[in-house]
């Protein structure tokens, strides 16, 4: 999804009407994906719009991912949140289909 632009001085309204239905129908552009590493306690995801006071919530896509989400072993520590990457913490093993979709709420 392309990110919503917003008018400047001179423009008119209706893009900025635009971006607001948008909103208002749920297409907000916070969304993105992360398979958690195959063998590895921690997994780096890079994003440009994730902010050190964020949030996010990840949406088990496949049934190892939703095992790990059940199981409370996914999570991302205030001390590894940086602007633009956070480093999650999750279970060590060879599963390499822990696939997620991610809701990024700035900070």
């Amino acid at each position: 999804m392309i990110a919503p632009t917003y008018p400047g001085p001179g423009r008119s309204d209706r893009s900025l009407d635009e971006q607001l239905r948008r909103i208002n129908q749920g297409k907000i552009n916070a969304i993105t994906t992360v398979t958690l590493t195959a063998n590895a306690a921690t997994t780096v995801l890079t994003d440009a719009r994730l902010a050190v006071g964020g949030f996010v919530e990840f949406d088990p896509l496949t049934a190892n991912a939703a095992t790990e989400k059940a199981a409370g072993t996914i999570y991302v520590l205030e001390a590894n949140r940086v602007k633009g990457a956070y480093t999650i913490t999750h279970a060590n093993n060879a599963q390499t289909d822990r696939k997620f979709r991610v809701l990024l709420i700035g900070g």
